[in-house]
């Protein structure tokens, strides 16, 4: 299915622009949607149309995977199963005008992929920014830019990601997204996980809370239903800006299958009237595959290793497909050893891939927070907006154990293995709770400070996904602020969380600090959101400590 290319002269890699953003920068991020229009008057007129824009991802140091979803026909629309096998063009360029190609093929869509194109381009240059489309006919999708990563063996100066995760339709419009794809300083959009949700219209949040509908309106289970929902997210215009704008890595948490998933089930499936967990499962990882400019890795999931010159590894994690089943907050099982959140043969490549890196820093894409969290008395008002942001009893404030909290053997023998070793500069990126953080992580959280730190982690909050005071709709602050304060006194390793925004980070990694800025959104409720940053933390080069840093960074 893949179709290569004509390869450039090589050359030197172009500097890269480490600049603040211009405010001209979000009229040109926005640019590509002029072409949508005019694909969308296409359809009309029932020739193929490109109405889900453009994306690349998983970038290599010579090589790209460009994605896009042909609608030859007005019918087949995502999840139809139905319209003709449609050859589409497609073509890499060194400028936006197209007048330097430097690869180019053609690949056929069909109803057997939902009409989705997935080509993996390789022959490129190290470290370089590329201009990519595709044909339909004489339809011409919109414009995408990308980049490639450094080559593994080079020393580059720096690398920078957005980092998002938790957007539901449903709860808000994806302005986060908007501005990130404003900026003209990113290597690269990492995704945590929870890039759509499953629930059926009204049911998170509730139908009144509803900022607009999502499709379709049942709770998805089938393939076609998975497709449907994906195609519906890649019809919003600032998400469709942050594909064109740059290349996305990304990794799935729990809402890509249903809430609360693990290898045999989820909170949010019922066997009986739902089917088999198996085939609901199977359905959402092909419809994700189709949608998502992601390369299927090892057994079939998410779980792979990009690197970006000898400054860092990404190693990314599927925290879904293999582990055990949630227990009871207070269960002694969480600490059995034959219960496991990454599965054995994932733990054992973590593990491996740490001893054996020589980048600078190791970064780890990690769904769910690997830092623990004990929590001490809270009003009871606050008690059933956390029991569902972090899984806890309604009884009583305890472990998280949807996260690695409730699964602390596999925690164990990574932050061993990562003291034994001497493994330094450990950065884990997370998503999932709808919170800000920037932790150290103990060793062992009893005798924190003392026993030392293993890593750091920095935890960006949701996109638009309800946090503690959209569940009790009140105002910023005025019950977060007891939940914060009672967090951090009873976890001296938590130095900062933020329970109430929603936006997104931006991480520098250098070979002097990795550092997060966290910026928040003015109102997810508003398409026309504006955003600003709120507070940045780094860890410097073999410190293994967060410090709370006073401007972004520049």
């Amino acid at each position: 299915m893949t179709s290569h290319l004509s390869s450039s002269p090589t050359a030197a890699a172009t500097p890269r622009r480490r600049t603040v953003v211009l405010a001209a920068a979000a009229t040109a991020a926005l640019a590509p949607l002029t072409s949508l229009t005019a694909s969308a008057a296409h359809a009309a007129e029932g020739a193929p149309a490109f109405l889900h824009g453009v994306a690349s991802g998983d970038p290599l140091p010579d090589g790209i995977l460009l994605w896009t979803r042909v609608t030859p026909t007005p019918e087949a629309v995502p999840g139809s199963g139905i319209g003709p096998a449609t050859e589409v063009a497609w073509e890499v360029a060194e400028d936006k005008a197209f007048s330097r190609v430097v690869a180019s093929g053609a690949v056929t869509a069909s109803a057997g992929s939902d009409h989705t194109v997935k080509v993996d381009v390789r022959g490129l240059r190290t470290a370089t920014a590329y201009w990519y489309r595709f044909t339909a006919g004489a339809t011409v999708s919109p414009a995408g830019r990308t980049r490639t990563a450094p080559g593994h063996d080079v020393t580059t100066p720096g690398v920078r990601f957005g980092v998002v995760s938790c957007a539901n339709w449903e709860s808000g419009y994806f302005s986060a997204y908007r501005h990130l794809a404003a900026r003209t300083d990113l290597d690269a959009i990492l995704h945590l996980g929870d890039y759509i949700y499953e629930y059926q219209t009204g049911g998170y949040p509730e139908a009144k809370y509803v900022v607009r509908q999502h499709e379709p309106k049942n709770e998805i289970v089938s393939l076609a239903d998975y497709r449907t929902r994906h195609g519906k997210y890649k019809t919003d215009a600032d998400l469709q800006a942050l594909h064109a704008a740059h290349a996305i890595v990304a990794i799935w948490d729990d809402h890509e299958f249903a809430n609360d998933a693990w290898a045999g089930g989820a909170e949010n499936h019922t066997p009986g009237a739902e089917g088999e967990w198996a085939a609901r499962a199977a359905a959402a990882k092909q419809a994700y595959f189709e949608w998502m400019p992601v390369r299927t890795s090892i057994a079939g999931t998410v779980y792979r290793r990009l690197r970006f010159g000898t400054l860092a590894d990404l190693h990314l994690l599927d925290l879904r497909s293999f582990r055990s089943e949630q227990v009871k907050v207070g269960n002694g099982a969480v600490d059995d050893p034959e219960r496991t959140i990454t599965g054995r043969a994932q733990l054992d490549w973590l593990k491996s891939g740490l001893a054996s890196s020589n980048a600078t820093w190791k970064l780890v894409g990690t769904s769910v927070m690997i830092s623990p969290v004990a929590f001490a008395s809270l009003p009871a008002h606050l008690l059933e907006p956390l029991t569902k942001l972090l899984g806890l009893p309604e009884g009583g404030l305890a472990i998280n154990v949807d996260q690695w909290d409730g699964y602390t053997d596999d925690r164990k023998e990574l932050l061993g293995h990562l003291r034994d070793r001497n493994i330094k500069n450990t950065v884990f990126l997370t998503g999932d709770i709808h919170m800000a953080w920037a932790n150290d992580v103990p060793v062992n959280m009893a005798t924190y400070p003392g026993s030392g730190t293993a890593a750091t982690e920095f935890v960006v909050t949701s996109v638009t996904s309800d946090n503690i005071d959209d569940m009790l709709h009140v105002p910023a602050d005025t019950a977060s602020l007891v939940a914060e304060t009672a967090i951090k006194a009873a976890n001296w390793h938590v130095k900062w969380l933020d329970m109430d925004a929603h936006g997104y980070g931006v991480l520098d990694v250098t070979a002097e600090h990795s550092q997060m800025d966290y910026y928040v959104v003015s109102d997810k409720r508003r398409q026309d959101a504006t955003s600003a940053w709120a507070r940045s933390y780094r860890t410097r080069n073999g410190t293994q400590k967060v410090e709370r840093v006073y401007q972004p960074i520049r």
